[in-house]
């Protein structure tokens, strides 16, 4: 029976420093963060805050200048080359805010392809992709591509292809940042309710004051620190006081 973690994501004094020229600069200045299985956390502060390094040491994709971060109390900083990939493969799923999808393929092939990386049989990436693409409300939009795509369509397609390899977490930077109002309003719902169906923890960096109505927790980052974490209910709390 698989291991049942109560925290997904773990980090420790995590810092990223960043040289330039006579000066350091500072994206990442010692946070430490707990974030449990199936929360939807939502990353919030001004540009330069440090939301898009801290994701990019959650995912893998870049390595810290100091502190550890656990992935289901895997130190992956341990982890090789190999091993890092597998946990991007398989533990983790990523929705972009410019989408991401490869122009010549399907959104069908666009779902499949994180499942060919993992090494899953053709005709099982065939019918997981149209289950998810289903589920993202695009069953008729198998076989288009994504310039014959709205971007809310694509954004869905996106949200489709992060889920294809059954991920413990997905994380989305800036999911609506490219999005209208109400399209935005939709993907913000969509991720909420996957979210909560498949147990998957979410974590958001976001500017969209709407993502605070959905998630469980908003972490407050400013200068590469947490300046402050609120629950859903105790803003809501707040906005009754005024």
């Amino acid at each position: 029976m698989a291991l049942r973690y109560e925290y997904t994501v773990e980090t420790e004094d995590l810092a990223k420093y960043y040289k330039m020229g006579a000066y350091i600069v500072k994206a990442l200045d010692g946070v430490n963060l707990k974030i449990r299985r199936g929360e939807y956390v939502s990353i919030m502060g001004p540009s330069g805050a440090g939301k898009t390094t801290l994701f990019n040491m959650i995912g893998g994709l870049d390595r810290p200048t100091r502190g550890k971060v656990y992935i289901d109390e895997v130190d992956i900083s341990k982890l090789d080359a190999y091993e890092l990939a597998w946990l991007r493969a398989r533990k983790i799923g990523y929705i972009f805010q410019t989408f991401n999808l490869i122009p010549v393929l399907t959104a069908l092939e666009n779902v499949m392809l994180p499942m060919i990386f993992a090494g899953v049989r053709r005709e099982e990436r065939i019918r997981k992709a149209r289950e998810l693409l289903e589920r993202v409300g695009l069953g008729d939009r198998l076989y288009h591509r994504p310039t014959e795509l709205s971007g809310g369509q694509q954004q869905r397609v996106a949200i489709a292809r992060a889920l294809a390899n059954d991920p413990a977490i997905i994380l989305a930077d800036e999911p609506t940042g490219n999005l209208d109002l109400q399209t935005g309003l939709e993907i913000i719902n969509l991720l909420r309710q996957l979210n909560k169906e498949r147990g998957v923890t979410i974590v958001t960096a976001t500017h969209d004051l709407k993502m605070i109505d959905v998630s469980d927790r908003i972490v407050y980052l400013r200068d590469g620190r947490v300046e402050r974490i609120e629950t859903r209910a105790e803003i809501a709390v707040e906005a009754e006081e005024y």
